[in-house]
């Protein structure tokens, strides 16, 4: 997602007092080179204290290029017994000559289910109403009509009891007449359960959703992009998170749900989406299609309406679960297994790193003894997927008391990285006791010692803020700025970055640990992001492959290209994942669900990523790199 950088589109006005306090869920529509937009508005605090609640009416405002709105105006607002406490959220769709603005009406004080419900007002012009009608017998919200019939029909969306959950998305087919269409939707919702998407998008019982824009129609389907909120029925008010999801539904039967969303693409992350009316808050209202791109139109904090876009082609890629794109697994995997022949490997062997030298790719895996001690193995590679040597001993092993196990459990040297700085190799890994936080270390070879296989290591030392956790580390393996960046990921939940003059004298004390990437709160990448392989320089910038981990604790792997001459600079960070648990041998094993790179190689255009698979096995899989920089790179 890219967010208008000039956000919001729309703010109140104080000269208005009808729209003084918040405008915001817009509905944008282009005819012709002009682009309308209406919004809700809500009036003034003195009117708000006189009604005793919001007093919402639907503005609308013109603009040429989607962005700079004027000639603002109020043009649905309360008259009918049946909205006479608010018109909100306003839809609305050209067809056969004629805008269709559905909005929801509300008839009580407090608002109550039954007083909250779908009207919809017709004009030729979107200056002058011909005609304002409810829709709706039902609670219900967010109605919306395709952009063109199906079957012949006009056909609707909507969100069926919406106050009244379970909340359902449901399709309408309508006769032309609107005044005929409250009855008809009296008989449509006797049978709810047949109208109603197939199969329920909705991922947990506790979850909420509601429609967002009118759909769009692409070549595979109906595009419908819409709200859902995680944790809405929980009591914690503070665990609810806002994101914007996307549907495919077919295009004769829009009933009937062909691909989703597995995650949010778009969460409240922005000042201007955090603090407002209803704070974090994203809402999608509108969408327009314009040169492969998707502009959403939205309401942030339920304050301001701002704008979003995104290309067509990653959200369909995302809502079909690929990865962008998928990496593909060597068909062989996993290429490294526990041996139970070396007491040092015999449990699992993961988290490999990776680094080619003199045309062969060596592998520097963790293994896990029967008593849980992590040591480091090596195997090689000519072709990047036949193993061709295994050593039957470690090359690294724990040597230091910051490594050695205090208690019973997991100690050791785990998750290595290694670099090429000069004529020597620098490896980071962790290093634990079973007792302290896990620490990052730091040790190195030169290059001609290790192609010998003479491991004559230099005495490692830690280089870890002290007192905290933190590991999945690596530099940048090049001077920046006459420093080096050292990426690495403390207190277990951000990737941070740190300056240092040189690999040899690292002051722990003085790393100040600086937030790079963060986890997106609602997403797969929701509950902590961790470093990778080693960042690969591009022509346009660094590629850093990521893991992160999900509320569920599923480990998949994303990207991010640094800025090449401020790598602290983020430029893009993919949507969706690049790799995620599919197979038994990600799914089944020491730890479940987990696919954790630790290494990668790139020869020509090909990316080999060598990854963890289940805490278990070693595995390899490719990718284009031209494809991924592809991905994160706007056009």
């Amino acid at each position: 997602m890219e967010r208008y950088g000039h956000n919001p589109v729309l703010s109140p006005t104080r000269e208005r007092a009808w729209e003084a306090y918040a405008v915001f869920n817009p509905s944008v529509i282009k005819r012709g080179k002009t682009y309308y937009m209406l919004y809700r508005a809500i009036s003034s605090s003195d009117l708000l204290r006189k009604q005793g609640s919001s007093f919402s009416s639907i503005g609308i405002a013109k603009s040429k290029d989607g962005v700079n709105f004027s000639d603002r105006r109020r043009f649905i607002f309360p008259e009918e017994d049946w909205e006479r406490f608010g018109c909100e959220d306003p839809r609305v769709t050209y067809i056969d000559g004629k805008y269709y603005i559905f909005y929801t009406a509300i008839s009580t004080m407090p608002p109550r289910a039954e007083g909250i419900r779908v009207g919809v007002a017709v004009s030729r012009d979107l200056r002058t109403i011909e005609g304002k009608y409810l829709v709706t017998p039902f609670n219900a919200k967010a109605m919306a009509l395709f952009p063109e019939r199906i079957g012949g029909k006009l056909t609707a969306v909507l969100t069926v009891n919406t106050d009244q959950p379970p909340a359902y998305i449901g399709i309408a087919q309508l006769g032309d007449d609107p005044a005929l269409w409250y009855s008809e939707m009296e008989d449509w919702y006797k049978n709810l359960k047949e109208h109603v998407l197939t199969p329920d998008p909705r991922r947990s019982s506790l979850d909420h959703i509601e429609v967002g824009a009118p759909p769009i129609k692409l070549k595979d389907g109906w595009l419908l992009i819409y709200s859902y909120i995680q944790n809405y029925f929980l009591q914690d008010v503070e665990s609810r998170v806002f994101g914007v999801e996307a549907l495919l539904l077919d295009l004769k039967d829009p009933r009937k749900v062909l691909a989703k969303t597995d995650y949010p693409f778009m969460v409240a992350e922005e000042f201007y989406e955090w603090y407002g009316h209803v704070p974090r808050v994203v809402f999608p209202t509108s969408a327009l299609l314009e040169d492969g791109k998707l502009k959403i139109y939205y309401g942030a904090a339920d304050t301001i309406c701002c704008l979003a876009t995104v290309k067509v082609r990653e959200i369909m890629d995302v809502m079909k679960a690929k990865a962008m794109p998928a990496f593909t697994r060597y068909p062989q995997n996993p290429i490294i297994k526990p041996n139970p022949a070396h007491d040092w490997e015999s449990l699992a062997t993961f988290n490999p790193a990776a680094i080619e030298l003199e045309g062969k790719i060596y592998i520097l895996y963790r293994a896990l003894s029967a008593d849980k001690t992590s040591t480091i193995g090596l195997a090689v590679t000519k072709d990047g997927f036949n193993i061709v040597e295994r050593l039957d001993k470690p090359v690294y092993v724990p040597r230091e008391h910051y490594e050695m196990k205090l208690t019973p459990g997991h100690s050791g040297c785990e998750d290595p990285r290694i670099v090429r700085v000069g004529d020597r190799l620098y490896m980071f890994y962790t290093a634990y006791d079973n007792v302290n936080p896990p620490r990052v270390a730091l040790t190195s070879i030169k290059v001609d010692d290790f192609l010998a296989y003479n491991w004559d290591w230099e005495k490692p030392r830690i280089i870890s803020p002290p007192g905290i956790d933190d590991k999945n580390a690596c530099i940048i393996p090049e001077r920046i700025n006459d420093k080096y960046i050292f990426i690495h990921r403390t207190g277990g939940i951000n990737i941070v970055y740190d300056y240092i003059n040189s690999l040899d004298s690292i002051d722990p004390s003085k790393l100040l640990s600086f937030k790079l990437i963060r986890p997106r709160i609602g997403m797969w990448d929701s509950k902590k992001v961790g470093l990778a392989t080693p960042p690969i320089k591009t022509e346009h910038g660094w590629l850093l492959f990521y893991h992160g981990v999900s509320a569920d604790n599923v480990y998949r792997v994303g990207a991010a290209l640094l800025d090449a001459k401020n790598p602290e600079n983020v430029i893009a960070r993919t949507t969706g994942y690049l790799l995620e648990p599919l197979t038994s041998y990600e799914k089944e094993g020491y730890v479940r669900n987990v696919v954790f790179p630790c290494g990668a190689v790139v020869r020509d255009d090909t990316i080999h990523i060598y990854y963890g698979a289940a805490d278990t096995y070693v595995c390899t899989a490719t990718a284009s790199l031209k494809h991924i920089l592809t991905q994160l790179i706007a056009k």
